[in-house]
């Protein structure tokens, strides 16, 4: 049983595209670094590292603090634990920040303790602290951080994640205009019902989307990569959203949407010299509105929370 752990936990898009609460995938080298040890006295202390200006130490409720104590109440221990925490996510970025810390508090903490769960058990543990923030318990950012790749919340009643093959290459650029959209905030905007036409309309884009991940058809996942229901309504607390959308698509993106709750927006590209043409679309276009941001490129992080060597 290993004393000390430093772990890296990927930052996420959620709901992409008509995957609204289901899909979600893990970026590379966007994420969290988190050093762990175990400690002879009882309790979780929290260390704010670099990044975490303002977010709270206390155990209740801090998102890893709430992962760790469903954790270990399950293993039946009071273990304790010193966790520091170095965000290079930002929170309220649309980006899994907090998932992020969730995933690497529990997958660390199961590395210290000799590993007694799978990472797709561990879902269930980060999904706590994920609730300690938005109120409900999700798994959509938590699942991919953990297990990496494009990943399905099938159900969570019982807690079904699937992970999907994705027989294709596939690159995000994503733009974070420097605002904030809280989750809890951009989900009271939303409809409680649909109709059922908008439903059949929907699930017809979540199957191409799977169809074309596993396919490899990059023509049906642009097709398919549509979501009439969410977007257009949380899009309103996006300044330049439609303006940004356009631009990527003209410049070589297959699809363009809102990353989790936003404000952050990713567009896909099969290939790393479109998602840079992206880069300077969505550039443009926030210069233009004066709002500061902050562009990433990344290729799809198929690893998920893993040890730092």
């Amino acid at each position: 049983m290993s004393e000390h752990i430093t772990i890296f936990a990927p930052a996420t898009i959620a709901n992409v595209g008509p995957g609204f609460d289901v899909f979600g995938l893990a970026l590379n080298d966007i994420g969290d670094t988190i050093e762990m040890s175990l400690k002879d006295e009882k309790g979780i202390t929290i260390i704010n590292g670099t990044g975490c200006e303002g977010l709270p130490t206390n155990p209740e409720t801090n998102v890893a603090g709430v992962a760790l104590k469903a954790m270990l109440q399950d293993l039946g221990t009071d273990q304790g634990i010193t966790i520091q925490i170095h965000k290079n996510i930002t929170p309220g970025s649309g980006l899994g920040s907090s998932a992020s810390s969730a995933a690497g508090a529990v997958f660390g903490l199961n590395c210290l303790l000799g590993s007694p769960y799978s990472k797709n058990e561990l879902v269930q543990f980060a999904m706590e602290g994920e609730g300690a923030v938005s109120f409900s318990p999700h798994a959509d950012n938590v699942a991919p951080s953990l297990l990496g790749g494009f990943t399905v919340v099938r159900s969570y009643d019982p807690l079904d994640v699937i992970s999907i093959p994705v027989n294709m290459q596939l690159w995000f650029t994503v733009v974070h205009p420097q605002i904030e959209v809280k989750t809890s905030d951009s989900k009271r905007m939303l409809k409680r019902e649909i109709s059922l036409k908008q439903g059949i309309r929907q699930w017809g884009n979540v199957a191409g989307v799977i169809a074309a991940l596993m396919g490899g058809d990059y023509d049906l996942l642009g097709r398919s990569m549509h979501d009439p229901l969410i977007e257009p309504i949380r899009s309103m607390l996006i300044p330049g959203f439609d303006e940004a959308k356009q631009s990527a698509l003209k410049a070589g993106a297959l699809a363009c949407s809102i990353s989790g709750s936003g404000p952050s927006i990713f567009a896909i590209t099969a290939s790393e010299r479109d998602a840079r043409s992206v880069s300077e679309s969505f550039s443009k276009i926030y210069k233009r509105y004066n709002i500061d941001h902050h562009i990433y490129i990344s290729g799809l992080n198929s690893e998920g929370t893993s040890i730092v060597e």
